[in-house]
């Protein structure tokens, strides 16, 4: 008689197969290590083959094992997915929602959009994070979280569903008082230093590589994780910076003391997107990212490009489907 394969094996065989570790999939699970190592060797007599290598350090698939994962890795998709619809439903039905915002909007988008949401989806428990782009994402895919607001990275995102939110071009921050031009920066003996966002985040990442295509190369005095410390510093004065037309936006506090220029030369633009897990109802996503549209356009976009009208269409929303 074939012995019935436990749902638990074949998720500890999935940690294992993704991290070639029974450390990290203990660590992952809270299990423990022999536990897992149980698991592991049940599921492996229960199916009268060896899946996993375990000479190799870190482990590897047998040709079974690299068989069998796909199949594990889709079957158990598809059980998170209905598990999502029948505690979702519609999206007037959903019942939670873990979700993580960029710091750029917790004031005035994180508010108003958890102000909607409580009033359409009535049975919904929500808990609201703040966190840098990378840690989002990060969340996101070891299902952590069940949406986020965050900015698109380099990489591709097998395992997430993105929404384009917005097209949010860099621009130059400098002192009120300063009169230089701005070609005086980019040089060695520059009269302010340049304030770098770190290149932990995705956004001082972004910064780089393009000050890099540039051939810019700039000393690295300072740099800080905290948008509304870099735009204090130059508004007293202390140096210059690079950022984006929201997180500028939302530094309103310093505007007084601070001016905007166009980038110089080729301009260029971070997308911000809604990113849901794969299992994730299509239909509460869908409502989440109409919300967050209309709450960046009234917010943001209008408001800044009324202020700029050189920013024209650099500056926008962006349909769900927009590449």
């Amino acid at each position: 008689m074939q012995k019935t394969l436990s749902l638990r094996w074949l998720e500890v065989f999935q940690l294992i197969s993704k991290s070639g570790s029974i450390q990290k999939a203990a660590a992952e699970t809270g299990l423990s290590i022999s536990t897992v190592s149980n698991h592991l060797r049940s599921l492996e007599n229960a199916l009268g083959v060896e899946l996993v290598d375990h000479t190799r350090r870190p482990m590897g698939l047998t040709p079974a094992g690299v068989v069998f994962a796909r199949y594990v890795y889709d079957g158990l998709m598809t059980l998170r997915r209905g598990e999502a619809e029948i505690r979702s439903g519609s999206w007037q039905h959903a019942t939670d929602l873990r979700m993580a915002l960029l710091d750029d909007f917790d004031n005035e988008v994180g508010p108003e959009l958890f102000q909607f949401l409580s009033t359409a989806l009535p049975r919904c428990s929500f808990r609201h994070y703040t966190r840098p782009s990378h840690e989002i994402i990060e969340k996101l895919q070891a299902q952590k979280l069940d949406a986020g607001v965050a900015t698109r990275p380099s990489g591709l995102l097998p395992d997430l569903i993105e929404y384009p939110l917005m097209r949010d071009p860099f621009i130059l921050v400098v002192p009120a008082g300063y009169t230089g031009s701005i070609e005086e920066l980019t040089k060695a003996d520059a009269p302010l230093p340049f304030l770098r966002y770190s290149r932990d985040h995705t956004i001082g990442k972004q910064i780089e590589t393009q000050l890099s295509r540039l051939k810019i190369a700039l000393p690295n005095r300072f740099e800080l994780e905290c948008n509304q410390s870099i735009i204090g510093l130059v508004s007293e004065g202390s140096g210059w910076t690079v950022t984006t037309a929201a997180s500028y936006h939302r530094a309103q506090r310093f505007h007084e003391k601070i001016k905007v220029v166009r980038f110089p030369g080729k301009s260029f633009a971070r997308t911000v997107s809604l990113f849901t897990t794969s299992v994730y109802p299509a239909a509460t996503s869908q409502l989440i990212h109409e919300a967050l549209q209309k709450s960046l356009r009234l917010h943001f976009t209008d408001p800044i490009s009324q202020r700029f009208p050189w920013l024209g269409e650099e500056f926008r929303t962006l349909p769900a489907k927009d590449a």
